[in-house]
C-alpha cells in the first residue's frame, strides 16, 4: 500500500512541477526534468535550447531533484498525492504556491549552480532571463560565466596555494603576450622572421591545450631532434618563467593553472566540487581538451553534469576546438542520458532538408534530423551567375524585391567563407544605395592593408595628399624614428608646404641630415612609381606598387594567419582595379579610379540608420538568425575551400558550416555562385560546390 501511494506521489509531484513548464515540447520538457547524473542534450539548431537551459535552472533551484527521483517525504498522505495530482491537471499559481513544500525535494542554493557559456554576453542572458523568472538576487548569485571569467574567479581566491602566483596576478591579453614573446625571441637571438610572435604564441598555446608544461615540450623536442621545436621549447620555458617573475597569466594560464591547481591540491578541487552540485556547459561541441578536463574535474564531486551542444555545428577546430569531447560524452561520463531536441522553431521544411541534405553526409555524428512545423515556405533559390560581380547585383536586386515585398534591410544577411568576398557585395550594395554594415570585421576598403595600399596608389596620384604619405612613408618600416617625422612635418608647417615638397629637398634642411638617406630612397621609390602611372594601366601600376613598395614582402617575411589574411585582402583589391578597368577599357586611369572608391568609402558615413544589410563570415553568423539569408560563393574551391577537398575532417567541418549557414534563414534562402570568379588578382572557373549537389538528390528522392 505504502509503495502504491508512494509512487503515485513522486509520479504527481513529477507531473505538477513540469505544468509549471508547460510552454515546452516533449523533448524539452525531458531535458528540464532530468536533473541527475551526465547528460547530453543535443540541441540542433533553433530548437530552443536557450529556454530548456534557463528552465532546468529554475527546476534545479525550486524543486532540486524532485523531477528525477522516487524519493517522498516518510509522511506523505493520500491527501498530499491527490493535491498534486489535482495541480498537475489545473496549473493556479496560488495554489502552487500553497503547496510548493510538497513538490521540493533538496533545492539547490544558485551558488550551487555552474552555468559554463562561450560568451560574456550569453552568461548576461541567462541571468536576466532567469531573474524575470525566479528574481535578481537568485539570478545574481548563479556561476553563470564563460571558462576564463570562472577560472578567474576561482584563481583568486585558491591561486596563492602553489606559492608561484599570488591573488593578484596580471592577466596579459594577445598584444601583451606577443609583445612579450617577441623581446624573448629577440634575447635568445633566434631569427624573428621564422619566429613570428604570433605563430610561437599558437604553438604554445596548443602545448597549453594538450597540458604539457614548457619543460616536457622541451624534452619531446630535444628526442624527437625536431630543431624549430627545440627553439619553440626554449621560448616556451622563458615565456613561463617571466609569466610567473611577472606574476602574471595569459588566457590559456588561466584555464591550464585551474586544472593544475585542482590536480595539485585535492582539497581544493573537493572545496569547489562540494560546492557546485549542478554544472551545465553550453556549446560543449566548441570546448577543448584542456576545458573537457576542466569540467571532468569540477563535476566529479556530485556527477551532475549536462552538456547542451550540436556536433553539426562544431565549426573552430582552427581555435582548437575537438569535436571528440561532444561525440565521446557517453563514454567518458557512465550512464549518461542523451536527449535530443529536433523541432526546429526557426526556419521553414524547405530550409531544413536542405541543411540536413548536406550534413548527413558527414559519419562523425551521433544522429539527429531536424524538423520543423513551419510548413514547407519558399522554395531554395539558387542562381549561376557568370561572375562575381554579377553574383553580387544579383543578390542586391533580389534584396531590393524583399525590401518592396515588405522587409526591412535588417531583416536581410549574406554569408561567405571568407572576407574577401565582401568586396564585390559591398560594391553591389553601394550601387543599389542598399544600406549595409560588415558584421563582426571591418569593412573591405576601411581595413589596415587595403589603406595602406590605396594611400600608394593616391600618394602616386597627388603627392600633395599629406595624410596617405604620412601613412605610407615608414610602413613597410625604413628605419624612419618618430622624432624624424615629426621633424618633417614641422618644416612642412612651418614652411607652408606640403610634406613631399620637403622630401623632394631633403638636403637643404640641416635637421634632417641623419635621416636624409632614407627620406631621399623613399621619394625615388614614389618617383618612380609616378614615372609609371603615365604609361601603365593601373592594374599593372598597382603590381609595380607592391613589388617596389616592399609591402608584400613585408606580409611575407612573417608568416602568420593574420598576414595570410591581409596579403589576401590586398591581393583582392586588384580585382576592384580589374574591375574598373574591364567597364573603361578607352582610358582606364588612376585618379579616376580613386575617385570611385572615394565615394564608396565616404557614402557609408552618411547613413546613421540602424535598418542595415548584414555582410558577415559564416563563422561569424553563428547563432544570429534572419528571415531571409544569402549564402554566396558555392562553388568547389571557395565553399568548401580547396584546402579541404580531399580531407575528410577538414570536409566534414565544411559541411557543419553549411549547415550553420543554411540554418540562419527563416524564411527564405538564395544560394548563389559564379561561374568565373576573380579573387586575390587570378581568375578562377570553379564547379559548383558539391553541396549543391547534396540540395538537389535530397530534394529529387
Amino acid at each position: 500500500m505504502a509503495e502504491t501511494l508512494n509512487a503515485r506521489f513522486a509520479s504527481a509531484r513529477r507531473n505538477a512541477i513540469l505544468s509549471e513548464f508547460g510552454n515546452l515540447n516533449a523533448d524539452q520538457l525531458e531535458a528540464v526534468a532530468a536533473t541527475q547524473g551526465p547528460l547530453l542534450l543535443l540541441a540542433g539548431a533553433g530548437s530552443g535550447k536557450t529556454t530548456v537551459v534557463i528552465n532546468r535552472i529554475a527546476n534545479i533551484l525550486k524543486y532540486g531533484r524532485a523531477t528525477d527521483s522516487s524519493d517522498v517525504p516518510a509522511d506523505i498522505t493520500d491527501e498530499d498525492a491527490d493535491a498534486l495530482e489535482y495541480l498537475a491537471l489545473h496549473p493556479d499559481p496560488e495554489w502552487r504556491k500553497q503547496r510548493a513544500p510538497l513538490m521540493e525535494l533538496e533545492p539547490a542554493k544558485p551558488w550551487q549552480v555552474l552555468a559554463i557559456t562561450f560568451t560574456n554576453k550569453a552568461a548576461n542572458e541567462l541571468k536576466e532571463r532567469l531573474a524575470r523568472m525566479l528574481g535578481a538576487d537568485v539570478a545574481l548569485d548563479v556561476w553563470a560565466a564563460t571558462f576564463h571569467s570562472m577560472c578567474v574567479r576561482i584563481l583568486r581566491r585558491d591561486v596563492d596555494a602553489g606559492g608561484v602566483w599570488t591573488r593578484s596576478f596580471t592577466i596579459y591579453d594577445t598584444a601583451d603576450c606577443q609583445s612579450l614573446i617577441k623581446r624573448i625571441v629577440k634575447d635568445l637571438e633566434l631569427d624573428e622572421k621564422s619566429f613570428a610572435p604570433r605563430q610561437v604564441m599558437s604553438a604554445i598555446s596548443r602545448a597549453k591545450d594538450e597540458g604539457t608544461s614548457p619543460e616536457d615540450y622541451a624534452d619531446s623536442a630535444s628526442v624527437a631532434k625536431d630543431l624549430r621545436r627545440r627553439d619553440i621549447g626554449r621560448v616556451y620555458l622563458e615565456y613561463s618563467r617571466r609569466m610567473r617573475s611577472a606574476n602574471a597569466m595569459d588566457f590559456d594560464d588561466l584555464i591550464m593553472q585551474t586544472v593544475r591547481m585542482f590536480t595539485q591540491f585535492p582539497h581544493i578541487l573537493q572545496k569547489w566540487q562540494h560546492q557546485f552540485r549542478y554544472v551545465m556547459v553550453d556549446e560543449y561541441q566548441d570546448t577543448s581538451k584542456l576545458q573537457f578536463r576542466l569540467v571532468s574535474l569540477l563535476s566529479g564531486g556530485h556527477g551532475n553534469i549536462c552538456v547542451v551542444g550540436d556536433e553539426d555545428q562544431s565549426i573552430y577546430r582552427f581555435r582548437g576546438a575537438t569535436i571528440e569531447n561532444i561525440l565521446g560524452f557517453d563514454k567518458q561520463f557512465k550512464h549518461t542520458r542523451v536527449i535530443r531536441l529536433e523541432q526546429n522553431y526557426r526556419s521553414t521544411e524547405t530550409i531544413l532538408n536542405a541543411a540536413n541534405a548536406v550534413v548527413s553526409e558527414n559519419s562523425d555524428r551521433l544522429g539527429k534530423k531536424l524538423w520543423t512545423e513551419n510548413g514547407a515556405g519558399e522554395p531554395l533559390s539558387l542562381h549561376i551567375a557568370l561572375d562575381e560581380r554579377g553574383e553580387a547585383d544579383y543578390i542586391a536586386l533580389q534584396m531590393m524585391k524583399q525590401q518592396r515585398a515588405g522587409l526591412a534591410f535588417r531583416d536581410l544577411a549574406v554569408l561567405y567563407r571568407t572576407n574577401a568576398q565582401s568586396l564585390q557585395l559591398e560594391l553591389a550594395m553601394k550601387r543599389s544605395a542598399i544600406p549595409y554594415r560588415v558584421y563582426g570585421g571591418t569593412r573591405f576598403f576601411d581595413r589596415a592593408e587595403v589603406k595602406d595600399v590605396v594611400s600608394y596608389l593616391a600618394v602616386t596620384a597627388n603627392p600633395d595628399d599629406d595624410v596617405r604619405l604620412l601613412r605610407i612613408i615608414n610602413n613597410p618600416p625604413r628605419g624612419l624614428g618618430a622624432k624624424a617625422i615629426e621633424t618633417l612635418v614641422e618644416i612642412a608647417r612651418a614652411e607652408s608646404l606640403p610634406i613631399y615638397e620637403v622630401l623632394r629637398n631633403v638636403l637643404a634642411y640641416p635637421e634632417l641630415s641623419r635621416s636624409a638617406a632614407k627620406l631621399a630612397s623613399f621619394t625615388e621609390i614614389i618617383e618612380g612609381f609616378r614615372e609609371k602611372a603615365s604609361t601603365l594601366r593601373p592594374d599593372l601600376l598597382y603590381d609595380e606598387i607592391l613589388r617596389g613598395s616592399g609591402y608584400i614582402d613585408m606580409l611575407d617575411a612573417k608568416p602568420s594567419l593574420e598576414n595570410e589574411t591581409r596579403k589576401e585582402n590586398v591581393l583582392e583589391l586588384k580585382t576592384s582595379i580589374l574591375d574598373y578597368v574591364a567597364r573603361n577599357p578607352d582610358e582606364p586611369s588612376l585618379s579616376a579610379y580613386l575617385d570611385e572608391i572615394a565615394l564608396y568609402t565616404d557614402m557609408d558615413k552618411s547613413d546613421g540608420s540602424d535598418d542595415c544589410v548584414q555582410l558577415m563570415t559564416i563563422h561569424s553568423a553563428k547563432g544570429l538568425e534572419f528571415p531571409v539569408v544569402f549564402v554566396c560563393g558555392a562553388e568547389d574551391g571557395i565553399f568548401p575551400g580547396q584546402r579541404a577537398i580531399g580531407e575528410p575532417e577538414e570536409m566534414s567541418e565544411e559541411r557543419r558550416l553549411c549547415y550553420v549557414a543554411f540554418t540562419r534563414a527563416k524564411r527564405k534562402l538564395y544560394v548563389t555562385a559564379a561561374k568565373q570568379r576573380m579573387l586575390y588578382g587570378k581568375t578562377m572557373n570553379n564547379p559548383p560546390s558539391r553541396f549543391l549537389d547534396s540540395i538537389l538528390g535530397r530534394q529529387r528522392e
